[in-house]
């Protein structure tokens, strides 16, 4: 049940491996662990793509390919995970990360607008990047570690309850 819930919304192996972006890792990507639905592959691709959606860098996609790939995970899901962060999620979660942050650094919030911008990376960003930076590293170390053990819970509830409902697969 679990590897068939997930597996509806992956793409497919081919368009990953087509990726532009994801071409650096060459062979790597055609790695077969990297591409099985088990509990620990799928939980580790939640908290590799969690935290990889909260750091404020460009190629978040390669990002999580590199650290799936390196840890092992799935590599389909932890790609698409990192698409949380779009352009419309962007800035509430960005200044949700800024307020963490000042409020682990204890520096008080400053007004500012948020562009998504060279200008505005230059300017308004120097002025905040500890707090936001900070924050963005602590709001992606939480989601993960949430992500990581509400999927393995989800996945182990998953199978014993089928266990439960179906007398051939009692142990």
């Amino acid at each position: 049940m679990p590897r068939k819930f997930f597996q509806r919304f992956l793409p497919k192996p081919q368009t990953i491996k087509e990726n532009k972006t994801l071409q650096i890792f060459g062979d790597w990507l055609h790695e077969p662990n990297l591409w099985h639905l088990n509990r620990r592959s799928v939980a580790g691709a939640f908290a590799v793509g969690l935290f990889c959606a909260w750091m404020p860098v460009p190629f978040q996609m390669a990002l999580a390919a590199g650290a799936a790939i390196l840890i092992g995970t799935n590599l389909p899901l932890s790609i698409v995970l990192v698409w949380i962060t779009n352009p419309f999620t962007i800035p509430p979660m960005f200044y949700f990360a800024y307020i963490i942050g000042t409020w682990i650094v204890g520096e008080p919030a400053t007004d500012f607008s948020f562009e998504l911008t060279i200008d505005w990376l230059l300017n308004e960003l120097a002025a905040i990047w500890k707090p936001f930076l900070v924050g963005c590293f602590t709001a992606a170390s939480i989601s993960s570690f949430i992500g990581y053990f509400a999927i393995d819970g989800f996945w182990r509830y998953e199978v014993a309850h089928r266990r439960k409902n179906k007398p051939h697969l009692k142990k």
